[in-house]
């Protein structure tokens, strides 16, 4: 590659963070082999043994890019981990390069790299991580700094079933640590639970920063899943990845509207349902089982609301009965029903039987189409409610949807979870 050609491109790594389509094996433009792999393209070499990478094995590539994700500086990730991601075509994938501590330590969470890859090694020891070694400093070049680095949020379900499409990149999780901890501090194997059929265990090494830190009944855990001796293991980079504490989930949550099916509300009329965790009015909103459509997180059904309604059609999902612990935070995924417009909604709650509502938050105004992103967004909610309540997510009535002044589709939502005071 000439060296006008290798300036291009790295003008456009400047200019831009990282191309996300970049080709493979063919650069279409110039009719020679790209120079670049993508780290998906890197762990897909893995056949479950170790292989050089260079241009032999990574045809005719022998460099990656990425955003750095974590460093070994909390003491949290073995000594020299660099742990980069990137996102290649929608598809966000991470790897650990293993350096010299001081090298590791050099580079922030944000920076921008470039990695010559020429002889290094992709291996995986024993039950670890995937990682990449035989690197040394001079083989990595900082492009540029502080960019913002994507967190997916994802079901320990999720996790479970696809770890491949994880392991080594940035998610949060939310859910429960169990049992209860009663000021349990953060050192060791911790169990977390979503509500799901699976298990994750948080693992924070002993000589972490945060490690005698007292880690909550529950909250939105910011981390990276590894592979460990224990399968997949959840390791957080510092005390700031525990977002959102609160007390526990409350028993049965979350909510999957998987009970009663689709039958017992097929229709936007107004009705009262038993669901599995109680009595519930589906006011224009039904149970949807349209795969694709509806957004469905977990299960076959989710809830669908009604579009284009004015201020004369209420729309609401609201709990008939009381929690009696109060609350300390509501979550849910939400999102477009399938490509329609947009729309707005608010979560209320009521301390009186349903008597009077008041609003919970801000308003939420940036469900996204299936065509934008098949995974819901997740919305919490933090509260400090004493006693008894109950809530509602109350769609708002804001008539026909014109675009672009006015958006009011159908809204679909999924695993309502409650957790307690404490």
């Amino acid at each position: 590659m000439s060296i006008k050609k290798y300036l291009l491109y790295l003008g456009v790594l400047l200019g831009g963070l990282f191309p996300s389509c970049v080709k493979e094996n063919i650069n279409e433009a110039t009719g020679e082999l790209n120079p670049l792999a993508s780290i998906y393209v890197i762990r897909s070499a893995y056949k479950e043994a170790d292989i050089r990478l260079g241009r032999n094995t990574l045809s005719g590539a022998y460099r990656t890019t990425g955003k750095v994700i974590a460093t070994g500086a909390s003491g949290n990730f073995p000594e020299g981990y660099l742990i980069i991601q990137d996102n290649w075509r929608g598809l966000i994938r991470g790897v650990a390069l293993v350096l010299d501590k001081a090298a590791a330590t050099s580079y922030a969470v944000g920076d921008s790299i470039l990695v010559d890859l020429e002889g290094s090694v992709l291996s995986r020891s024993g039950n670890g991580p995937l990682t990449i070694t035989g690197l040394n400093a001079a083989a990595i070049t900082k492009i540029s700094s502080g960019h913002p680095v994507t967190v997916r949020p994802v079901t320990i379900n999720e996790l479970k079933k696809a770890p491949q499409h994880f392991e080594n990149t940035l998610v949060s999780v939310t859910a429960d640590v169990t049992p209860l901890p009663v000021d349990e501090k953060f050192a060791g194997s911790k169990i977390l639970s979503d509500g799901g059929d699976s298990t994750l265990t948080l693992l924070t090494e002993g000589g972490a920063v945060f490690a005698n830190e007292i880690i909550k009944p529950s909250a939105t855990f910011v981390g990276i899943p590894m592979a460990g001796a224990q399968g997949l293991e959840l390791r957080l980079r510092s005390l700031n990845d525990m977002l959102y504490a609160s007390g526990p989930k409350y028993p049965g949550y979350p909510e999957d509207f998987e009970s009663p099916d689709d039958s017992q509300k097929n229709g936007y009329a107004g009705k009262n349902i038993d669901l599995r965790t109680g009595n519930w009015r589906l006011e224009q909103c039904l149970l949807g089982v349209t795969t694709g459509r509806d957004r469905i997180v977990s299960g076959e059904q989710a809830i669908r609301f009604q579009q284009n309604l004015g201020p004369s059609a209420p729309c609401y999902l609201q709990m008939n009965y009381d929690l009696p612990n109060g609350a300390t935070k509501v979550t849910f995924w939400y999102g477009c029903y399938y490509t329609d417009a947009a729309s707005s909604f608010v979560l209320e709650a009521s301390t009186d039987q349903g008597v009077t509502w008041k609003q919970i938050g801000d308003v939420i105004s940036d469900p996204e189409k299936t065509s934008v992103a098949i995974k819901p967004k997740q919305a919490t909610f933090i509260m400090d409610i004493e006693g008894n309540v109950r809530f509602r997510i109350r769609k708002l009535p804001l008539g026909t949807t014109s675009i672009p002044t006015i958006e009011n589709g159908r809204l679909g939502v999924d695993d309502i979870a409650i957790y307690q005071n404490y």
